[in-house]
């Protein structure tokens, strides 16, 4: 059933995944395209759903949305989302498939009702709701499922991860701009739920090829892999579409800190250094210690709320804000950290500063709002956490992106930017890195130039954190000096 399947998205895809003449046909489609392999062997056996794995900001909900209403008179359609973007395909269905019957669960008792969902009716159900409601979800046979952040799932044993394995669907499709955060094994439940068997079991397929690959540098079963998921994974990278965005521009602005704040973050990285040394702090307690690394590196109070000298970075931050404000541009301003966030807000209160915020405890409806009051024009900054905002929204109303602190996974970073750096943004974007000078934070940049990593290999362009053993740990505390 899958084949005719690929071949009605392929209809409504192709435009949009093949603009140059003679370009090859899309990866998730090559098995319907005459794949001898897959088509004498896999074909007829499996019933192969796909990832759609473009970059962000590249149109995935739209294309999404197209292939359920394509597939509309044939059932119901079943979408699993985060919480954050719940709100975002609602809005999304209603304007591109106003003749889709959107029905929002926001409560167990709403999935119950949706149960009953037929032709033309889209189902939006957050992951938590789907892990909750895991028996009557997949008490019924789906038209059209769609997992939306997929990456959600990549963790095998959790209960979001083994709930949407039992999900039933004629069509099965997942989006992610990162199908590869961390580890080669994270693939294992993206494509189960795609294409259930094609990797067997979970044991056998780490055996094969994540413990040679990320071990061992294996670059045949590498190879080897990227051959077998080309045919159920569709990617395009902005590179492929750059004639579609415009031009974007990435600057690291240098801080320098102040001698209190290096004496702060000196202080603080020998004594984590010493104590991991001398087995004081085990590997968990050491990576906190990195973290109040990062804290320090990015503002004094973050560390201790009571020392009273100055964050350059917050200075310099503000003087970025009101040079862009002052030339009539708007920014994104994105932190790890919601407490820096929250130094930031009050520094721009005292300047009579305008501005939107969001963060993981900020309600649906008022995220909307305020996304809606941004893109207007209201208010000239967007203050977001990296983790509550990183994913599912559109903010091409803002043509800067700051951001205040790196994050060790550049995918995420990228995630982050594309907020504003993706399809429907007509003006050049910048987009600025605050790094100070001498601390962890240049070494997490270091990590993002030099790393190669299986990611880059196997899916062109994302990118995968390592795990942080004891020794790495040190090397980033002995790298990470002030005084270098």
């Amino acid at each position: 059933m899958m084949a005719g399947v690929a071949l009605a998205a392929l209809s409504i895809l192709e435009d949009t995944q093949q603009k140059k003449e003679g370009a090859a046909a899309p990866l998730f489609f090559s098995a319907a395209k005459g794949h001898n392999f897959y088509q004498s062997f896999l074909w007829p056996r499996y019933d192969p759903g796909g990832i759609l794995a473009d970059d962000m900001g590249l149109g995935k909900t739209l294309q999404a949305i197209a292939l359920m209403l394509e597939r509309a008179d044939g059932g119901a359609a079943l979408v699993v989302t985060p919480a954050s973007v719940l709100g975002n395909w609602q809005s999304e269905v209603r304007r591109f498939a106003p003749s889709l019957n959107v029905l929002v669960c926001a409560t167990s008792e709403a999935v119950q009702r949706a149960l009953k969902a037929g032709a033309g009716d889209v189902v939006l159900v957050t992951y938590g709701l789907l892990a909750a409601n895991s028996r009557q979800i997949a008490g019924r046979t789906w038209q059209t499922a769609i997992l939306d952040e997929a990456h959600a799932i990549k963790s095998r044993g959790t209960k979001m991860s083994q709930a949407s394995r039992m999900i039933k669907a004629e069509a099965r499709v997942l989006l992610t701009g990162t199908p590869l955060q961390n580890h080669v094994s994270e693939l294992w439940p993206l494509v189960e739920f795609a294409t259930p068997g094609l990797f067997g079991s979970y044991a056998a397929f780490c055996a094969r090829f994540a413990v040679p690959i990320e071990k061992e540098r294996d670059r045949p079963r590498q190879h080897l892999l990227r051959r077998l998921l080309a045919p159920f994974m569709l990617r395009r990278t902005k590179d492929d579409v750059l004639d579609e965005l415009p031009e974007k521009t990435e600057l690291d602005v240098r801080v320098d800190l102040s001698e209190p704040e290096r004496a702060l973050y000196e202080s603080l990285r020998e004594r984590a250094c010493n104590q991991l040394q001398t087995g004081e702090v085990n590997t968990m307690q050491a990576l906190a210690e990195l973290t109040r690394l990062r804290l320090a590196a990015c503002h004094p109070k973050l560390v201790d709320a009571s020392l009273e000298y100055a964050s350059t970075k917050s200075e310099v931050f503000m003087r970025i804000a009101g040079d862009l404000i002052q030339a009539g541009h708007r920014a994104l301003v994105f932190s790890q950290f919601t407490s820096h966030l929250a130094l930031i807000r009050a520094e721009l209160d005292r300047a009579g500063i305008g501005y939107q915020y969001l963060d993981g405890a900020t309600p649906a409806a008022e995220r909307l709002e305020s996304v809606e009051r941004f893109n207007k024009g209201r208010t000239p900054l967007f203050l977001i956490s990296l983790k509550a905002g990183g994913t599912g929204l559109n903010l091409t109303g803002a043509d800067y992106v700051v951001h205040l602190d790196p994050w060790w996974n550049p995918a995420v970073e990228d995630q982050a930017s594309d907020r504003a750096y993706r399809i429907g943004q007509t003006r050049p974007v910048t987009i600025y890195r605050l790094i100070a000078a001498g601390t962890i934070e240049e070494k997490i940049l270091r990590l993002h130039a030099s790393k190669k990593t299986m990611a880059d290999a196997l899916l062109e362009g994302t990118d995968m954190a390592s795990r942080l053993g004891r020794e790495e740990i040190l090397e980033l505390l002995a790298a990470a000096s002030a005084a270098d």
